[in-house]
């Protein structure tokens, strides 16, 4: 049987799982997608939105989720203050969070907002505190790390949305709507992520 591909734009306040057996349910990601035996690629937490992959395809999901084998993710993350050209460069060189140094990543300030759709709730504002918007491309994906580590160099992250896992893109997805891959990409995927033998 073909194996299955999807992107999905989480919303916030979604888990990235089926099924909530918690005493207070929350969302899960059956109310928008109902196709069996697929499953989250990786997570995206509760508090966070954007790109979600899916799929039943076992050696993808393992080469994309073992932190041996890296792959970049971008995020758009909005912050608290205005980051300095030192916190960027921190950014860029690996912050310790938890006794654990992260990785190289790119860590640029972006222009202008990002064209996004609002956030439902929308973030805490605070007059007298300006925001920005950063955008982080890391090659690993520990639990809450943009978190941790835009707190780390003191620009708290206020909002964050996953924009990319390698070569797929979020654009041309409503909050809430998913797709299947296209042959093309699922090609270009496997040839970034599978090592030659497996694709």
């Amino acid at each position: 049987m073909k194996n299955r591909y999807i992107i999905f734009y989480k919303p916030y306040g979604v888990l990235c799982q089926f099924r909530d057996l918690s005493a207070t349910p929350k969302i899960t990601l059956s109310e928008y997608i109902d196709i069996p035996h697929v499953y989250s690629v990786g997570r995206l937490d509760f508090d966070s939105e954007g790109l979600l992959l899916l799929t039943d395809d076992g050696q993808l999901k393992h080469h994309l989720i073992d932190p041996q084998f890296e792959h970049p993710r971008t995020y758009w993350v909005q912050v608290e203050k205005i980051p300095t050209a030192e916190a960027l460069q921190k950014l860029s060189d690996g912050v310790i969070i938890q006794g654990y140094r992260t990785k190289p990543a790119i860590a640029t300030l972006l222009s202008a907002e990002p064209d996004l759709p609002d956030r439902d709730p929308p973030i805490r504002f605070r007059a007298n505190i300006p925001t920005a918007w950063i955008e982080l491309t890391l090659t690993e994906g520990k639990n809450r790390q943009v978190r941790k580590m835009t707190a780390a160099v003191g620009f708290p992250t206020l909002r964050l949305v996953r924009v990319a896992i390698a070569n797929l893109r979020l654009h041309g997805l409503d909050v809430g709507e998913w797709r299947e891959l296209s042959e093309q990409e699922i090609k270009e995927l496997k040839l970034k992520v599978l090592p030659r033998r497996q694709r």
